[in-house]
């Protein structure tokens, strides 16, 4: 039976290392372990260039390569003969790998060292199975072609952001044994995506902030490029490392991160539309192994199709619909909110409780400060893109999902002031307490 990649593909995930033996001009051997070996296509791999080794330094003067690989789940083993044929340092393939090399580095605090060199490309000669049985090439656990039908005939069906985003994860994670997702939305002129929707956690972590950079999310955004991670190690202390990424020295104003304490595989989708970042889609297990190949390909497909569905749904909010408010009094028997402000970091407080900061606790301030001047609860999109206060981006400024978010941060943390959605591109500020304002200078220290 003749083996190609397709047959060892579960052996290139890195749970197991490879191990990769290399000979000098003069025929001297050196054996070393590599972490993984990057499929390229049936007939060639890729080996990360990161230091000036051994290994490389032999492979500049004898491009033959053997290497050892293990199936993480069969343990079946396999020998390949492989020839060194070029190095690249640029193009799809060397910004995938780099963008994952550099996913490990932002758990690791050692983005200094783990810095990609080049992809060091590699024909394969020859397969040979080792002592075992070797069965088909692995094929999807899951039927992707149909449940992609599924999943996208389903987001054709909802006109409202904010429904789309639910029944987005509502749907993915009923279809495939995933439990943990969520969307965040991207943030280009902060260089971060801030929690939009979440499914599976004790806390929905709605608003809560990743810079590009940080841990797997992070890292799709910055690269668009998926970034699927099988298994876990001590150095991957992910939800350390973006809780800390959160921490504010002036003010308490950091949402804590929904994710898993121990998560075992992670998958972080960038979410692509017109060839602008809209945002990532995450999930993770508490199981190792549950993200391959087919998954992460299956997912990109959902991915581009949800994207090209938020951006559509952020542009029809441009238009005004007819409104369908309902009348709201504040009881004035009650004591008012005390809502206070911080221009530093345009932070909202609501009775000593923080509730948002950024373009959003910017917008609520401002509608606030409109009600009171203006006597009205009646509001448009529209007129907020017009609002030069508000320091609008003028291309890609999400104003439709920076709105959704504030209404959930209301709705959790704010019972008494509300804002609800009343037509395309229109929306009113629903109270029961009346509001009392102040805006302050920043903390210090």
């Amino acid at each position: 039976m003749s083996l190609t990649l397709d047959h060892v593909r579960a052996c290139l995930e890195g749970v197991v290392p490879a191990t990769i033996a290399t000979c000098d001009a003069a025929g001297v051997p050196n054996v070393s372990y590599v972490s993984q070996i990057h499929y390229v296509d049936g007939e060639h791999i890729a080996l990360s260039f990161q230091f000036f080794n051994k290994t490389r330094d032999n492979m500049q003067q004898n491009p033959q390569i053997t290497a050892y690989l293990i199936d993480p789940v069969t343990t079946a083993r396999y020998r390949l003969a492989m020839l060194y044929l070029r190095t690249e340092t640029d193009g799809a393939l060397f910004q995938n790998m780099k963008a994952k090399l550099a996913s490990i580095a932002s758990h690791t605090g050692m983005g200094d060292v783990f810095v990609l060199k080049g992809a060091d490309i590699c024909r394969v000669l020859h397969i040979e199975a080792i002592d075992c049985v070797v069965g088909p090439p692995s094929s999807a656990q899951l039927p992707w072609t149909s449940l992609l039908r599924r999943l996208c005939e389903t987001l054709q069906r909802y006109c409202d952001l904010s429904a789309l985003l639910d029944a987005a994860l509502v749907n993915l994670t009923g279809l495939t044994a995933v439990r943990q997702a969520m969307i965040l939305i991207a943030d280009e002129a902060a260089q971060k995506l801030y929690t939009l929707a979440s499914l599976g956690y004790p806390e929905s972590g709605v608003g809560a902030e990743i810079p590009y950079d940080c841990g797997v999310i992070g890292v799709a955004a910055r690269y668009r490029t998926p970034i699927r991670i099988s298994h876990m190690t001590a150095e991957y202390l992910y939800s350390e490392a973006t809780r800390s990424a959160q921490q504010d020295p002036q003010l308490e104003t950091g949402i804590p991160f929904p994710g898993l304490d121990a998560p075992q595989s992670q998958l972080a989708i960038p979410l692509l539309s017109g060839g602008g970042l809209v945002g990532v889609l995450f999930l993770e297990s508490e199981r190792e192994l549950v993200f391959d190949y087919h998954y992460e390909d299956a997912l990109m497909v959902f991915g581009m199709q949800l994207a090209q569905q938020i951006a559509q749904l952020q542009q029809q909010e441009l238009a005004e619909g007819p409104a369908l408010s309902e009348s709201s009094t504040p009881d004035t028997s009650l004591p008012p909110l005390q809502v206070r402000y911080f221009a530093g970091n345009h932070s909202v407080f609501v009775d000593d409780i923080y509730l948002i900061k950024g373009v959003a606790g910017s917008i609520l301030w401002r509608l606030l400060n409109l009600m009171q001047a203006q006597q009205r609860v009646e509001f448009s999109n529209r007129e907020l893109r017009l609002d030069g206060s508000l320091g609008l981006p003028d291309i890609d400024d999400n104003l439709e999902a920076r709105l959704i978010l504030l209404r959930r941060r209301l709705a959790e943390k704010c019972p008494d002031l509300q804002l609800r959605k009343t037509g395309r591109g229109r929306f009113q500020l629903v109270l029961t307490r009346p509001v009392q304002l102040s805006a302050e200078s920043p903390c210090q220290g």
